[in-house]
């Protein structure tokens, strides 16, 4: 059984469709916690199923490394075999990723290497592309750059609304987080490898 735990900093939409699952008895993966770096509505998801959750907000630390070393500790307490970061949207420091590479995943609205940072729907609106998708991969140094697991496509359509656009990508994530998290529990996706 692989234990997981989740870093969410917004509305939760992935890390309910992960708890739902994580629900079935047969699915092959728990969650041990949920954290997050603000009071996240997307706690109370967690809450409803009874898993931790923790909050370690950057503006009570001195520094982003204070910071960081207090979300690994809290990270670590738990000792998941798995970090998912679902709608995390902080930039997690070299240290914070280098300890828990390469089990840290996440997930991003677009099909990197495209549209890459926070505004990956919008780019891809500016850009007049006619796709674009959902990537889970592992999180290295850099800013959505690290190896792609698995991507989805969603067709752009004419006239959609960032807002809208961004829901539609929304729903291919949660199904995509759930069938990744699922590999990886049945060693069908080695992570190690997938990070040389």
């Amino acid at each position: 059984m692989l234990s997981i735990l989740v870093l969410i900093s917004g509305s939760g939409s992935n890390l309910k469709a992960l708890l739902e699952a994580c629900d079935n008895p047969l699915f092959p993966a728990k969650i041990l916690a949920v954290g997050a770096d603000n009071p996240a509505p997307g706690l109370a998801h967690a809450e409803q199923f009874g898993v931790p959750t923790f909050v370690v907000e950057p503006g009570l630390f001195e520094s982003r490394g204070e910071w960081s070393e207090m979300l690994l500790e809290n990270v670590r307490y738990h000792n998941p075999d798995l970090v998912v970061l679902a709608g995390f949207m902080k930039v997690l420091p070299e240290n914070f990723v280098s300890a828990l590479s390469p089990n840290l995943i996440n997930m991003h609205p677009s099909l990197l290497p495209a549209f890459p940072g926070a505004h990956a729907v919008r780019d891809a609106l500016a850009a007049g592309a006619n796709t674009t998708g959902a990537t889970v991969h592992i999180v290295d140094a850099g800013v959505d750059t690290g190896p792609v697991l698995a991507q989805r496509e969603v067709a752009i359509a004419a006239g959609v609304s960032e807002t809208e656009l961004h829901e539609q990508i929304k729903a291919v994530e949660r199904t995509l987080i759930v069938e990744v998290v699922a590999e990886i529990a049945e060693g069908k996706l080695n992570l190690s490898e997938r990070a040389n």
